[in-house]
């Protein structure tokens, strides 16, 4: 039996020693050839055209061009899965990488045996993901400014209005950004995701989707309110739970935790506190997390939906939840944020 080809990487780090590190970790495995090293923006350009390599890792603060640049020029001439390897301190650019294009962000690994396998899993993973050429980086449209606020989501009777639990891996960071732009600046009900994510990313995505949404987006804290007219992002240290006080809790990640964070803590939680108003919406990403907690939900009387294969960067949790009939409804990511005002304002 024949092993499948390795897969051909072009390493980008204006550090020799940066670019020594990770050839050793994909070299170690095997399951990889690095076909070439670039110290800066301009010569990883040059060099994806000449080598077609399956995979480009991207620093981002290099000489002569950045990353970012060099990202979206290779994004709009001969499309490549990119895979930015970046510092934490540099996580709000790293999501800024993943608007013109790239697939995803993992920070910079040490010497420790977890972030070698980290780094090498999320390796394998990009370079399979398909992407196509762009015209230009992504560009979220602005909503069209809606005539009639938003009327608030209470019953005569005072009945609190819903809550949304949104779940997401990889692709998640760029259908957040798509799905968030698209809502009202008025939108009525609260919004918590749990998106998996590299330790320490969280804070800077945040401030990344609040550059592109109309809601604020806030990093949880443990003890927060879960109010209106907020998107809680979860961080990826601790999972992300709400009580019955209708306060954010945050755990501790156990040893053996796969998904950081919890999918289906953060959604099982929300369909014991709200019950049937509560929405689950799971996005594209990998593996299975989210599905029992979307399964929950609709077990509660909530609503749930699941983005489509054909809008997914990854069909894989997503696919989970609809085979194991967890989703009410299998909408294109264009479809969500309209199903979600029709949620929040009683019209569905």
């Amino acid at each position: 039996m024949t092993s499948p080809p390795a897969i051909r990487v072009l390493l980008v780090d204006d550090s020799s020693l940066a670019r020594g590190l990770l050839r050793s970790f994909l070299e170690d495995d095997g399951g990889f050839a690095v076909v070439g090293e670039a110290r800066n923006g301009r010569e990883a350009v040059e060099m994806t055209r000449a080598l077609r390599p399956d995979l480009v890792t991207m620093d981002l603060e290099m000489p002569v061009m950045g990353g970012l640049d060099a990202i979206e020029e290779i994004m709009c001439t001969k499309a490549v899965p990119i895979l930015v390897v970046s510092s934490v301190a540099d996580a709000q650019n790293a999501y800024a990488a993943v608007a013109k294009g790239a697939v995803d962000v993992v920070s910079k690994p040490s010497l420790d045996p977890a972030e070698h396998a980290e780094f090498v899993a999320k390796a394998k993973l990009v370079a399979k993901i398909p992407v196509i050429t762009h015209v230009r980086a992504l560009r979220v449209p602005p909503l069209a400014p809606c005539p009639v606020p938003s009327p608030p989501v209470t019953s005569p009777s005072g009945r609190e209005g819903r809550v949304f639990a949104i779940a997401s891996s990889t692709g998640g960071p760029q259908a957040l950004a798509k799905l968030l732009a698209a809502l009202p600046g008025d939108f009525p009900c609260p919004i918590l995701v749990a998106q998996h994510i590299a330790d320490g990313f969280a804070a800077g995505m945040a401030d990344w989707l609040t550059t592109l949404s109309p809601l604020p987006v806030r990093l949880a804290t443990d003890g927060m309110l879960v109010e209106s007219g907020a998107v809680i992002l979860a961080p990826s240290e601790r999972h992300l739970v709400v009580t019955s006080s209708r306060r954010l809790n945050l755990l501790e990640r156990g040893e053996r935790d796969v998904y950081r964070p919890s999918c289906d803590a953060l959604l099982t939680s929300v369909a014991n506190v709200w019950g049937k108003r509560a929405v689950g919406i799971i996005l594209t990403g990998m593996g299975s997390d989210g599905a029992k907690g979307m399964a929950a939900i609709k077990a509660a009387g909530g609503a749930t939906i699941a983005q489509d294969e054909a809008s997914s960067v990854i069909y894989g949790m997503n696919r989970v939840a609809v085979e194991k009939g967890a989703a009410a409804r299998v909408l294109g990511l264009d479809g969500i944020a309209p199903a979600m005002r029709d949620l929040a304002r009683g019209l569905a």
